[in-house]
């Protein structure tokens, strides 16, 4: 799966269910052994499983490795992220 935003490329690779090596992370949210949140320019990427760990990450270049026993990948819309990070000021005055 690869697209292209802004000249960066998007894109999710997975080995055996048990390494994954994606692109185009704007951020990381969270993590812990069960649940890997990203932000990417596509939405919110939230990968859960078991013992999750995050062995790579190199935000300049927007990649990141998970190794860990992968259940669901899932994307979903990051608005909500975008507007918690806003300011109370700003929110108020839109």
């Amino acid at each position: 799966m690869e697209e292209r935003i802004g000249g960066r490329p998007h894109r999710v690779m997975m080995e055996d269910r048990g390494k994954m090596s994606i692109t185009g992370i704007v951020d990381v949210v969270s993590f812990d052994e069960n649940q890997v949140v990203l932000d990417t320019d596509k939405g919110l990427l939230t990968i859960k499983g078991k013992d999750l760990c995050v062995s790579r990450l190199t935000l300049d270049k927007g990649e990141v490795d998970v190794d860990g026993q992968a259940d669901s990948l899932v994307y979903s819309s990051n608005e909500a992220l975008r507007k918690a990070g806003e300011s109370l000021l700003s929110r108020l005055f839109k």
